[in-house]
């Protein structure tokens, strides 16, 4: 008998941004913090990969968070409350590796906060101290704050415009907590986890790396099947070829090409364009 994927909450976090509750019981049963999921909104459409941004086993459901920005991501956005996902298979991914590190930085950009928002309450039900380091472009697409402030011991916030928060980066602060750190000799116990846009990573990743911090980033590449079949998620970690739907999503930031990643999503550009000229409007 095929798991129910019927939706029963939904709502908008921010423009583009929405979040909502699905039945699937049989995932959520066997789901652990940094997996994923593959959808099909109905048969013979487009498979995407989301995050499981929350879980809860006991009722049978999942969270999901996504961004308008393609053509399916865009239909999702008008399914309601009642209405069924076609398919979902999952969890998928390696989980979250947890472990009582001391301090864990947890580093979300943009709809990143959706992912970094259930592995800042893992690390803190695993005993760290959590400093979380949230940013959007504005206040309008900020997402999850107070969320965030009941799993941190701390949280700061940046956004680029300077409409809430600190003005800047998360790097900024970043830079800021790891050289304070550094002065009371204690980046030895520290740990960075940063999910967001990739070139937020790939600069979290430079700076972590001056400190000698480990850092794990949870990647977002081209993914077709989440199987580890297509190949299309494949990542140079340290010199080989991984595929992120099986080997992660989560990686040695410091070991990660980001630049090839970059460019790789950047192949099917013209495409989504093209196909996002058929996307329905509500």
């Amino acid at each position: 008998m095929r798991d129910s994927y019927k939706i029963i909450k939904k709502e908008t976090l921010a423009e583009s941004v929405k979040r909502i509750v699905v039945e699937a019981p049989l995932v959520s049963l066997n789901a652990k913090v940094g997996q994923f999921v593959m959808i099909m909104i109905e048969e013979n459409s487009e498979r995407i990969p989301l995050t499981l941004a929350d879980i809860d086993k006991s009722k049978g459901l999942i969270t999901l968070i996504f961004q308008e920005v393609g053509f399916t991501t865009k239909k999702l956005g008008l399914l309601n409350e009642g209405d069924s996902i076609f398919a979902i298979l999952g969890p998928l991914g390696k989980p979250t590796h947890l472990d009582k590190f001391g301090t864990v930085i947890c580093i979300g950009g943009g709809v990143g906060i959706a992912e970094i928002y259930p592995v800042s309450r893992a690390f803190k039900n695993a005993g760290n101290d959590v400093i979380g380091i949230i940013g959007a472009r504005s206040k309008d697409l900020l997402i999850l704050e107070d969320e965030m402030k009941k799993v941190c011991d701390q949280l700061l916030i940046t956004t680029d415009n300077g409409s809430y928060g600190r003005k800047g980066f998360v790097t900024d602060v970043l830079i800021e907590k790891l050289d304070t750190r550094a002065k009371m000799k204690e980046l030895n116990h520290c740990l960075v986890y940063a999910i967001g846009p990739l070139p937020m990573m790939a600069r979290v990743s430079e700076v972590t790396k001056s400190y000698k911090v480990k850092t794990v980033v949870s990647l977002n590449p081209i993914m077709v099947d989440g199987t580890g079949m297509c190949g299309s998620c494949r990542v140079t970690v340290a010199g080989q070829t991984k595929f992120a739907c099986v080997d992660g999503p989560e990686f040695d930031a410091h070991q990660v090409d980001f630049k090839e990643l970059m460019d790789r999503l950047t192949f099917f550009k013209e495409q989504e364009k093209c196909t996002n000229k058929q996307c329905p409007r509500e």
